[in-house]
């Protein structure tokens, strides 16, 4: 395990959290917003799978139980 590696499962987690860019920036020392970009696949990553889980369970209402 690289400090790396501890440095980006914090802004995973963060950004689980709710943490916006620049604070996560600010916690990880970034001086430029062009470097905490690069964990910006995180917040969206987990916008998608927000969506697919409430598109998920709203098909299920519409559908019932007769859903494949």
């Amino acid at each position: 395990m690289r400090i790396h590696d501890l440095r980006h499962t914090f802004a995973s987690l963060a950004a689980r959290k709710g943490g916006s860019l620049p604070r996560i920036g600010a916690l990880l020392g970034h001086s430029q917003m062009q470097t905490t970009q690069r964990y910006a696949h995180l917040i969206f990553d987990d916008v998608r799978q927000l969506a697919e889980t409430v598109g998920d369970e709203l098909a299920d209402m519409v559908l019932g139980s007769s859903r494949p």
